[in-house]
């Protein structure tokens, strides 16, 4: 009781905390940086669903995220159709490639599927350095409109990008912690532990290694939507590069890969230290964020495999079994041989 009493209260606060926040700091600046903290905490929660629960270990999810923007802003571009239904089409068009994709590397595991994914990244983006239909490599530029909600922009402040980055963060989580606590979230588990373990329950791996991806793609394409909106401006170095990819994880993995609040928690952390180093260090501090990124997450790796989450929750590692019991010697009756 004491535990949950206590679960409520830090949530409350954190809620009122990032409700007061662009009311408290209202340069552009600080919005700017948690809004991209929402953006990448959205995109680690979507990975989470695929790689901490079902063991999908994929470095591709800059492809998703890619999609989804240049589908949503494609078509707002030439048809001028509401980003908010070019959301909808976008994480549909994610979805559908990614079962594409993931269907015949169903059968892969572990860093045979991790570069199966870097291949198809590389593959999507490749092909939209080359598709003249949304730009090429000049990229695809997203005119100004009235503004308004419909709309997806806003000329007043970054305050209704910093709420909706928040929104599609919080859908994400609640997401995320209905599949986990689900059927599907307790098979995906099961064809993380063992395959062989899966088809003996009588779980079709293929099918729920299909619905992770599948759930995962659509998040990270809704993600992308954002921030095509948000900057206006897209071209496959800026969307579908690896280093994406390679961020999302590492968020993921310091944060607590496998748990509901971890993802975002490591984005709380690693992205306002990249923002805040690429701003103070300028074009000196290149690659500085990846260094430190890398030592957190070898410290986390060492010490705290559970993460950041792990950490905070006092879990550290999974706990040893008990020792056998010795066997008492039984006494042997008078008599008996």
């Amino acid at each position: 009781m004491r535990t949950s009493r206590l679960a409520l209260v830090v949530a409350a606060v954190v809620a009122a905390a990032l409700v007061a926040f662009p009311f408290v700091f209202t340069g552009p600046f600080p919005l700017h940086v948690m809004i991209v903290t929402f953006m990448f905490a959205t995109l680690a929660v979507a990975w989470n669903i695929m790689g901490g629960y079902a063991g999908m270990f994929s470095f591709g999810q800059a492809a998703f995220f890619g999609i989804g923007a240049y589908t949503s802003s494609y078509l707002f571009v030439t048809h001028g159709v509401s980003p908010w239904l070019g959301l909808v089409a976008g994480g549909l068009a994610s979805a559908l490639v990614a079962a594409a994709i993931g269907y015949p590397c169903s059968n892969l595991r572990g860093h045979y599927f991790a570069i199966a994914s870097i291949a198809f990244a590389e593959i999507v983006r490749t092909h939209f350095n080359n598709w003249k239909l949304v730009g090429a490599a000049e990229g695809l530029t997203i005119p100004m409109s009235k503004g308004g909600f419909l709309q997806f922009q806003f000329h007043h402040g970054k305050a209704p990008y910093y709420f909706i980055a928040l929104a599609f963060l919080l859908a994400s989580l609640a997401l995320s912690w209905w599949v986990a606590r689900s059927r599907m979230g307790y098979y995906f588990r099961a064809i993380k532990e063992s395959h062989e373990l899966a088809m003996v329950l009588g779980i079709s791996f293929v099918r729920y290694r299909l619905a992770a991806i599948m759930i995962s793609a659509f998040i990270s394409a809704a993600a992308g939507t954002l921030y095509a909106q948000y900057i206006l401006y897209l071209d496959p170095e800026s969307v579908l590069v690896l280093s994406i990819s390679v961020q999302v994880v590492l968020i993921a993995m310091l944060g607590g890969a496998g748990s509901v609040f971890g993802p975002a928690i490591g984005a709380a952390i690693l992205v306002p230290l990249s923002e805040l180093t690429r701003v103070s260090l300028g074009h000196k501090g290149t690659g500085v964020d990846m260094m430190i990124y890398g030592a957190l997450i070898t410290l986390i790796s060492v010490y705290q495999p559970r993460g950041v989450w792990g950490l905070l929750t006092g879990r550290i590692g999974p706990r040893a079994p008990p020792a056998p019991v010795a066997a008492r010697p039984v006494a042997v009756q008078e008599g008996s041989k």
